[in-house]
């Protein structure tokens, strides 16, 4: 059998529904899958999610894309509600559950504008639709996932948890190995440590969020999992051989 194409983004979608989500209200689990539809979700609020059994934390900010036939499942913590869209287009590729960052103001004006538009003017519902998903597309090629299972696990809680304290001993217990074991597959398949990995991403969402938005330096700063300034400070001349702040000046 020939493998289906990876997800046709050139094409536009065609759009089945779209609307604000909300659930938690008389369950706190859902279970459902849609066989012949996408699903773009925008979410505001914490909740485990899994796609086909592949569990990920949700929180405000993230997004997901899903593809037909993924079995998905839902545990809220309460009245949930989240932006979606379902909507068919060709090709397919594997589910995708990451923090917007940047981009998340631009997704949630663009779908909204979707939800608003979808039941008078659907053309103008799919182009809004359209351009979320080159955010998403852009997004998805921002992290490029290694193929090792365990390796590409540990990069997506890196990812979801940039902001948080990660420790090395920690990211290997939930993904079911030893410490010298995923330090062995980073080298293998990243071609850093895992410290020199999350210090790069870090560094790289620091540079970001410095040049193209209008956040303090303490808040970047706590963005990106180093709350101290005077580390950060550091961190930022290791990284690029200047302060924050000359970084923002450029």
């Amino acid at each position: 059998m020939t493998p289906e194409p990876e997800m046709q983004i050139g094409t536009a979608p065609v759009i089945a529904n779209a609307g604000v989500g909300v659930h938690g209200i008389n369950t706190a689990r859902d279970v459902f899958l849609l066989p012949d539809l996408w699903q773009l979700h925008l979410y505001g609020y914490h909740a485990a999610f899994a796609a086909d059994g592949v569990r990920y934390d949700l929180r405000p900010g993230v997004v997901s894309l899903v593809p037909p036939g993924t079995t998905v499942e839902f545990r809220y913590r309460g009245r949930s509600e989240h932006l979606y869209v379902h909507f068919a287009m060709a090709g397919r590729r594997d589910p995708f559950v990451g923090d917007a960052g940047a981009a998340l103001p631009v997704l949630r004006e663009l779908l909204l504008d979707a939800v608003a538009a979808f039941p008078t003017a659907p053309e103008r519902s799919a182009a809004s639709v359209w351009a979320a998903l080159w955010q998403v597309s852009d997004l998805v090629d921002a992290i490029d996932v290694p193929r090792n299972p365990v390796v590409a696990a540990v990069v997506r809680r890196i990812e979801e948890r940039l902001a948080e304290p990660l420790a090395v001993a920690e990211l290997a217990r939930v993904a079911g190995v030893s410490h010298n074991h995923l330090t062995r597959l980073f080298h293998e398949h990243v071609g850093d440590t895992v410290v020199g990995y999350i210090a790069g991403r870090r560094m790289a969402r620091a540079l970001h969020l410095l040049q193209a938005s209008t956040l303090s330096v303490t808040a970047i700063a706590a963005a990106v999992g180093i709350p101290d300034l005077q580390a950060f400070n550091k961190a930022c001349h290791k990284a690029f051989g200047a302060s924050p702040r000359t970084l923002r000046a450029r």
